[in-house]
């Protein structure tokens, strides 16, 4: 590959620098940049032809040079007659100007080592692009190699070339002589165009209606580039050394056989004894075989058979060829329409190029792209004219690729963009533009879309023509997705604003609001939120048209699933708005009807949206307390007496509405408040932790000592015994308490803003709950229930076997005082003391007047069995109601030490007779919290 490649690299080099030393002493290299070597063609494919530039124009050329070095090997008078013959017939084309003929741009000039000059585009000669690749360059240009012509480029290219011998018969009075393949040029856009005239013969008589052509022998012994091609030469010029016009015809004959026959000619000529080769000719074109003519169209077959008869008179002059009907092809009347327009008026043009859009579909693209583009485009230097030729243009670019059209149609379309006179017409070219485009931003580059395209847009927009405003508002949804974003919120959202402000025009208003309700989608929410929606408040008309178009922009903001309106925007601006606009006089009651549909829809959902968000801050203040319940940490003393603000605000939402199980009541003889702890956040202190750990030791202590037995006691048989041992009994257990309470009095939270008019009753000591009493000991021992009221806790396993804890401590005045009550008045009961004496001896129980326990309750379990690890009572509930002690763990205070627990001095009983003998014990504390709650 790589050794290929240095081949192909060096022979480019090569030929580069033979051009260069060739052409560089020519006078044509000071105004004209030389190009590449792009085809060959003229007499026996000398001229090899270069594309170029002129210097100071820029204007693209080709030139045509002539290697002196081919010529060479020819002595040097041959040398001059072929430079000579090449010389006339170079300056022959220069003076000779036709549409038919290839036109010179520089005439020509001749240096030591070549021949040049100048002349219009050329693409390549039509010897090339029948497969003549003579004096190309190597490789053959792929342009070249893969051109294949389409019939109407032929029917088209045949008639040129025949109108141009036409031209050359009737008005000039000359004779070409060497009509064939090399002589034909491809120009840029594909016409035909003649060359070559180096054996043509001007009539000696031209004024004469017959004129006469004086012809020379053929001499066989001059170099070939001295003498025509033989092949499209008339039998008539070698045989009998005679030629006139029909001897032209005779080769547009031959060269109509060559088009069709892949570049063969009629006959094939020997050179060396070419009149015996024209003498069998004769004879063959005499009795021509149908087989010869059998690849040309029937439609012209007869009249290249006439062409070639060997009577000159039978065969049809350049003027009846242009009129047979195989040129009588649509596509060939409009390629020879587009040539001769310069000599149409305005009113010709426009009719032909209103009709054309209907042919361009029938033609090749090539044809349409370099014949006809070329020729629309040239029209743009008419204002008048734009409007007819721009639909035609915009036509040909839908069927170019972005390259093509970037290179071939845009350039000629951005002064178009601009024009703004004649007004009419300018109106008329924004309207032909707007329908087109999604093409004009589909293939224009960005940079020019931001520079041409939307300023035109821009510019309909604010149009003084309500037609032209209404037009581009309805096409400008069609193509919003093409439009960089920052193009249309920037320019083009508020000229669309400031055309529905401003304008007179209810329609123009309507559409405005119709055109941004469909481009809604290709912004952004905020965008729409802070810029569309405010918007729709400032308009001021109030026509159900317009009250429609603002109903719509709201709905289709509110249930686009990119865009939606929040809930604070509903509730403050947006259904604000509605509302107001729905109870206006002019909407029908559809109409009405669908501005409620909306309004309910945003009621609901904003009702939605905020519920949830309530119902999760809920959760997640739960969640929140649920932790701080697990928290192990205790609170300081002045922490718990000093409640902070926020508690103080929860204290109050739970008094009027809050939750009924996360607050406790600390009631004392002196009616002082209750206060509600709650826990502290922060790390324990050092005395904190000495406290923490002394409780958890004589917790330890306690659950490891054996289980108490009760001592027999005599029964008691007057009231100072009683008296006794209660004494003795409260001595024990003030001792045992000290063990486990700290100094002071510690207040109970209250839970909730109600109290439960029964208190449930708690499991054993294993359980998982705590019962509440009124005040930590049974009314039956001589107890007033007036003293402390104990709070439920949640029936979750506490810190040290389950056992209940609270933050209370026994209010041991209360107790004194009900002890000296119980002395002054009636006997106290000590029916809760039964289980403290032996059960051997049959005895009267204390308090013989009590109820019986009605049948089918549970039998008594003594108090020493609460230190073990019994199972919960069956009866007893599962969960009791959950306690305002948040944050502090079983473990300490008085339900900690079991002779404050009320089981360890009553006796166990089903749940039903259970809560009945609560109500009756805590009716003075309900009674209370009716005082203080009502």
């Amino acid at each position: 590959m790589e050794s290929m490649l240095n081949k192909l690299k060096s022979t480019v080099t090569k030929v580069t620098a033979d051009m260069t030393s060739t052409i560089m002493g020519n006078p044509v290299t000071r105004e004209f940049e030389v190009g590449r070597h792009i085809a060959s063609g003229g007499p026996g494919m000398s001229w090899r032809i270069y594309n170029g530039t002129k210097k100071s124009t820029k204007q693209e050329v080709a030139v045509f040079v002539l290697d002196k070095k081919i010529i060479d090997r020819y002595q040097k008078f041959e040398k001059d007659q072929i430079i000579d013959s090449l010389k006339k017939g170079v300056q022959q084309l220069t003076r000779l100007r036709h549409p038919r003929l290839l036109t010179v741009q520089h005439p020509l000039e001749e240096s030591r080592d070549c021949l040049a000059f100048c002349t219009e585009p050329v693409f390549a000669s039509l010897a090339n692009v029948l497969g003549q690749w003579d004096n190309l360059p190597s490789p053959v240009p792929i342009d070249i190699k893969e051109y294949k012509l389409y019939d109407v480029e032929t029917k088209y290219g045949l008639l040129q070339v025949s109108e141009g011998l036409s031209f050359l018969h009737s008005g000039v009075k000359m004779v070409h002589g060497n009509l064939c393949p090399e002589n034909i040029i491809l120009n840029k856009s594909g016409a035909w165009k003649i060359m070559g005239f180096d054996f043509s013969i001007s009539s000696s008589n031209p004024s004469d209606t017959e004129p006469k052509y004086g012809c020379k022998e053929w001499d066989p012994n001059l170099p070939p580039l001295c003498l025509p091609n033989p092949e499209y030469v008339a039998p008539e010029y070698i045989l009998s050394v005679s030629c006139d016009v029909s001897s032209d015809m005779y080769s547009l004959g031959v060269l109509i056989h060559a088009v069709f026959n892949e570049g063969k000619a009629v006959f094939h000529v020997n050179k060396q004894d070419i009149f015996k080769s024209f003498s069998r000719q004769l004879d063959q074109l005499s009795h021509l075989s149908p087989g010869v003519l059998s690849q040309i169209p029937e439609e012209v077959r007869e009249h290249v058979k006439m062409l070639l008869s060997v009577t000159s008179n039978v065969r049809p002059d350049a003027d009846q060829m242009t009129k047979i009907p195989f040129f009588d092809d649509v596509g060939a009347m409009t390629l020879q329409y587009f040539d001769s327009l310069f000599q149409r008026d305005n009113l010709q043009k426009s009719q032909f190029y209103k009709s054309l859009p209907k042919v361009l579909p029938k033609l090749p693209k090539r044809v349409v792209v370099y014949r006809i583009l070329p020729a629309l485009t040239s029209e743009f230097v008419n204002p008048d004219m734009v409007p007819f030729v721009l639909p035609n243009v915009l036509l040909i670019a839908e069927e170019c690729t972005k390259e093509e059209y970037i290179r071939l149609v845009l350039p000629d379309l951005t002064p178009v963009f601009k024009q703004q006179e004649p007004v009419q017409a300018s109106n008329m070219i924004l309207l032909i533009f707007l329908q087109k485009m999604d093409l004009l931003l589909t293939k224009t580059p960005p940079e020019d879309i931001k520079n041409s395209v939307l300023p035109m847009v821009y510019r309909a927009v604010e149009a003084p023509s309500i037609q032209i405003q209404e037009l581009c508002l309805n096409i400008i949804p069609t193509f919003a997705n093409l439009i960089e974003y920052p193009s249309m919120k920037n320019a083009l959202i508020p000229r669309i604003k400031s055309a529905c402000l401003q304008t007179s025009s209810l329609a123009v208003r309507v559409n405005s609001l119709v055109c941004l309700g469909k481009i809604l989608e290709y912004l952004d929410k905020w965008y729409v939120i802070d810029e569309i929606l405010p918007f729709l408040q400032q308009i001021p008309s109030r026509e159900p048209a317009v009250l429609m178009g603002i109903l719509g922009i709201y709905k289709c903001t509110f249930t686009h699933k990119k865009l939606g309106i929040p809930k604070e925007h509903l509730a403050g601006k947006s259904l604000p708005h509605l509302v107001s606009l729905s109870i206006d006089n002019n909407l029908n009651l559809n109409q009405f009807n669908s501005f409620m549909a909306v309004i309910k829809d945003m009621l609901s959902r904003m009702e939605s949206e905020h519920k949830t968000k309530l119902e999760q801050l809920h959760i997640m203040q739960e969640q929140q307390r649920s932790l701080n319940i697990t928290n192990p940490l205790n609170q300081s003393e002045e922490t718990k007496n000093t409640p902070s603000p926020a508690t103080k605000v929860r204290d109050i939402d739970e008094i009027f509405g809050g939750s009924s199980g996360s607050a406790g009541v600390n009631g004392n003889q002196n009616g002082s408040s209750s206060t509600v702890s709650q826990p502290s956040r922060v790390s324990l202190t050092l005395e904190e932790k000495q406290r923490l750990a002394k409780e958890q030791e004589q917790a330890a202590k306690l659950r490891s000592q054996q289980p108490l037995a009760p001592q027999s006691i005599k029964p008691a048989t007057t009231t100072p015994q009683a008296k006794d041992l209660t004494s003795s009994l409260l001595n024990n257990m003030t001792s045992l308490n000290n063990l486990g309470l700290n100094s002071g009095t510690r207040t109970m939270p209250l839970q909730g803003g109600t109290i439960p008019s029964t208190f449930p009753v708690a499991p054993t000591m294993g359980g998982m709950g705590t019962m509440g009493v009124s005040n930590g000991f049974n009314s039956p021992m001589g107890f007033q229930t007036g003293g402390m009221v104990m709070a439920m806790r949640p029936a979750t396993p506490g810190l040290y076997g389950g056992m209940a804890t609270t933050t209370s401590a026994p209010n041991f005045s209360a107790l004194t005082q009900n002890q000296n009550q119980n002395q002054t008045g009636k006997p106290p009961d000590m029916s809760a003391l039964d289980s403290l004496f032996a059960s051997n001896k049959p005895k009267v129980s204390l308090n013989q007047m009590a109820p019986k326990p009605a049948q089918g309750t549970i039998a008594p379990t003594p108090w020493v069995n609460q230190f073990g690890t019994g199972q919960p009572s069956q009866t007893a509930p599962i969960q009791a109601p959950p306690m305002g002690m948040t944050g502090v763990q079983g473990g300490f205070g008085m339900q900690a030490n079991p002779f404050f627990n009320p089981q360890n001095f009553s006796q166990p009983v089903a749940s039903s007779t259970m809560n009945t003998g609560m109500i009756k014990q805590s009716a003075s504390v309900n009674n209370d919290f009716k005082d203080l709650f009502g």
